[in-house]
Order: C-alpha cells, then sequence, then structure tokens
C-alpha cells in the first residue's frame, strides 16, 4: 500500500494513538516488538564507538583541556577529570522522539515531513542521539574552550564534527556537539549493515546541569505534547514562566562570573 495514499487528518494525541496511527497508516503491527532488536542494535553501536580511536583519545585529553584551561584562566575547566560514560537513549525515549519528529513537530501533517517519515529501516541512521555523553565543566566559556577541542580532536581523528550552540526560550543553555562513526548493525534477516551512526557530546555548566536536574520530570512531560502556544512570557502565574526563565537568569549569573573572573585576573 502506498501510505502517501492514506492520510490521518487528525494528529495522534499520545503515545498509544501514535501506536495506532503506526499500524494503520505506516503498516507497522506493533511498533513495540521492535524494542528488543532495538536495544541489541544500540548496545553494538556503543560498544563501537567505545573501542573507537576518537573516544579512547577524548578521554585521554582530557587532563589536558583541564590543564590549558588552567594556563589560559588560572582556574580549572572541571571540578574533577571526568570520566565519560556513553548512556544509550531507552526504548521508550527514542520512540518518543519519532512521535515528536513524525507528528508533533511536523509542520506539513498530515504530509511526511520535509526529510520524511522517521520508521524502523531509516531511523538508526537519522536520529542524532542514540548514543551521547554529558560533559560537565564549571564556567561559562569552559563550554565553549572544551567544544573547540573536542572539534579539533574529531578533525584529528577525520570524523566531521558539528556544534549546535543551544539557547532556548525554555530556559535551556548548552553546546551540543555532534559527529559518525560507521557502525557495523545487524539487520532482522541477520545480516550486517556498515552505516554512519551519529553520537551527541553535550557539553554544559555546573549551575545548568542542577537546573536541568531539578526540572527533568517537567522537562520529560512537555515532550510528550505539542509546544505550549500561550505567551507564557507575559504570564508569571504560567507554569513556563517560573522555569523557564530561571535557567535564563542563570545563564545571565554565570557570564557576570566570569566577567568578574577576567576583571581579577587584568583581562
Amino acid at each position: 500500500m502506498n501510505t502517501e495514499e492514506k492520510k490521518c487528518s487528525e494528529k495522534p494525541q499520545s503515545i498509544e494513538e501514535y501506536k495506532l496511527w503506526l499500524k494503520d497508516y505506516q503498516n507497522i503491527e506493533n511498533i513495540d516488538k521492535y524494542s528488543r532488536f532495538y536495544e541489541s542494535v544500540t548496545l553494538k553501536i556503543k560498544r563501537d564507538i567505545e573501542k573507537s580511536n576518537f573516544w579512547i583519545n577524548l578521554n585521554e585529553q582530557l587532563k589536558e583541556y583541564n590543564g590549558k584551561y588552567r594556563l589560559e584562566t588560572n582556574y580549572n575547566l572541571f571540578t574533577e577529570i571526568p570520566q565519560l560514560h556513553l548512556d544509550v537513549k531507552s526504548w521508550d525515549s527514542f520512540l518518543l522522539k519519532t512521535f515528536r519528529f513524525n507528528v508533533l513537530e511536523n509542520k506539513k501533517w498530515p504530509n511526511q515531513p520535509q526529510e520524511g517519515w522517521l520508521l524502523p529501516e531509516n531511523w538508526f541512521g537519522r536520529i542524532n542521539d542514540i548514543v551521547r555523553t554529558l560533559i560537565v565543566v564549571k564556567y561559562m566559556d569552559g563550554v565553549k574552550f572544551l567544544a573547540d577541542g573536542i572539534e579539533e580532536e574529531c578533525n584529528n581523528c577525520n570524523l566531521k564534527a558539528y556544534t549546535s550552540y543551544q539557547a532556548k526560550d525554555e530556559g535551556y543553555y548548552a553546546v551540543h556537539l555532534y559527529s559518525k562513526i560507521k557502525c557495523e548493525i545487524p539487520k532482522d534477516n541477520f545480516s550486517f549493515e556498515e552505516i554512519p551512526i551519529k553520537f551527541e557530546i553535550q557539553i554544559t555548566t555546573q549551575l545548568q546541569e542542577v537546573i536541568r536536574g531539578l526540572l527533568h520530570k517537567h522537562y520529560e512531560e512537555k515532550r510528550k505534547n505539542e509546544p505550549v502556544k500561550e505567551n507564557w512570557k507575559w504570564d508569571y502565574k504560567h507554569d513556563e514562566f517560573s522555569t523557564n526563565y530561571l535557567g535564563h537568569i542563570l545563564h545571565y549569573i554565570e557570564g557576570m562570573i566570569v566577567e568578574i573572573r577576567e576583571k581579577q585576573n587584568g583581562e
């Protein structure tokens, strides 16, 4: 059946409705049957990245980054040298991301998004954060400092890197660095396929990470729904007002901390 000929005018509003949409309009009878296969593939991806020269070198470089930053600023980049750990996106979180892409954030609904539907046959090569790590630095200027260093390490390993400086209305500030590593992943017919897999390195500050931890449940619930359309920026009683502006205030304070530090250093 040509899925383009059969369209659903009413957007699914929940994960359960989305699963029914996948069944009725994409011929995917039971999306959850992919969960075990997803877990085995992502474990293989994680292991491949951990064995890569880039990942091994990056772990070794962190101490050097800290030393270089200290020479330039008289302050440490990290509270302590981190031991990097790759996290795999859970099946539920992964499925939610496809729901957001295909439905909630799809401006062309009921037609497919500009890049096409995100479905089992293509999703491993398209989702950019199936595996990811988080690195926390002490100061705001350390975010760019570390991102530049990691980009250089990517170039040394012949990997292309893309850096996205996140500054959202919701008060979220961080750098997301993306690159690709070729991984051999199993297919459901027991053969293997080598495809470029994107991974994500998030870099944020201690203060932003504290706020993210406190508001984690709030952000998780927001991801399950369409973006808030009310003008919360003028409604101080709105839930979004206090949570979102808290992130902006902290970002401003972090900028002031670095400015004061530089003045003390005579910069």
